[in-house]
């Protein structure tokens, strides 16, 4: 069942067998088992692709969750050792793993060498009880609503950043229409395949401009690298930018437009609570707590 749920939840006989740490010729043997055993078909397999039948998604939906139930159970019971114990594996977007997660947990890690973490750098809004993620982190108005969810870092705001170099060829923008003039280094998002509207306020008027350029990445590092490289102009948190302002290597614009966020929460689903997830949830609320 485990197998058959990793294949389903990775639509791939080799991540699934990667994740699971066995051969992939082995997963398939393992499924191709439980098949016959059941007398249905649960896969449909091509050289490029594995989806579910009918039979197969009603059985993943039954058991997946189940899986995560019985997760949180041994994890309980490794308690019992006297030692915190279990894996717990996070999700959270490039910026929050760079900035929080990472920074907060790993002088943390020393302390309970029975918590195995994974943490997984993703872009995508997700269902981490859909993909089996015990935490997620977002920013605080993309956390569902039936989520418990702590704040664990002030609100983002965003800034225009360019080169000096750039603006050495260009005129600094003065508002935001302004940018239909100038290379912005565009940021695509991976859920649905667009890009990234860069959103302003000011007196309390939300605007998003049209901006269009040479260079499109998906992650926001290589847009600011670029952005520092004298591409064009970036559109990214200001906390990452921050020392790259001070040092002259960028100068921000449009200041008195910045959009401002509500800041990173960490959430995860209240029957998801094991003793080893509430010390990691500890953890990255306790650094600069707000």
């Amino acid at each position: 069942m485990a197998a058959f749920a990793a294949v389903v939840r990775e639509r791939s006989f080799t991540r699934a067998a990667a994740q699971m740490g066995v051969s992939q010729s082995a997963l398939s043997q393992t499924v191709g088992a439980l098949e016959r055993r059941l007398e249905l078909k649960l896969l449909n397999r091509t050289t490029r692709s594995v989806s579910p039948t009918e039979a197969g998604q009603r059985l993943y939906l039954t058991v997946n969750p189940r899986f995560a139930d019985i997760e949180a159970e041994l994890a309980v019971l490794g308690e019992l050792r006297g030692t915190p114990a279990g894996t717990v594996r996070i999700t959270a977007t490039e910026h929050a793993v760079r900035t929080l997660v990472w920074p907060r947990l790993q002088p943390w890690l020393p302390k309970y060498p029975d918590i195995k973490i994974e943490i997984s750098s993703d872009n995508r809004f997700i269902d981490i009880v859909a993909e089996r993620f015990d935490i997620g982190v977002r920013l605080g108005g993309d956390v569902a609503k039936d989520m418990i969810a702590v704040r664990i870092a002030p609100d983002m705001r965003m800034s225009v950043v360019g080169s000096p170099d750039y603006f050495a060829r260009h005129p600094q923008p003065r508002v935001p229409r302004d940018l239909t003039e100038h290379d912005c280094i565009c940021l695509r998002l991976p859920t649905h395949g667009g890009l990234l509207n860069w959103e302003f306020k000011r007196r309390g008027k939300v605007m998003n401009a049209q901006v269009r350029g040479r260079l499109v990445f998906n992650t926001t590092e290589l847009v600011v690298a670029a952005a520092i490289a004298g591409h064009g102009l970036a559109w990214v948190p200001a906390d990452i930018v921050k020392g790259s302002i001070s040092e002259g290597r960028l100068v921000e614009v449009l200041e008195d437009w910045a959009a401002i966020y509500p800041g990173h929460h960490v959430y995860y689903a209240s029957r998801s609570a094991s003793p080893a997830l509430t010390l990691v949830v500890e953890a990255l609320r306790s650094p600069g707590r707000p």
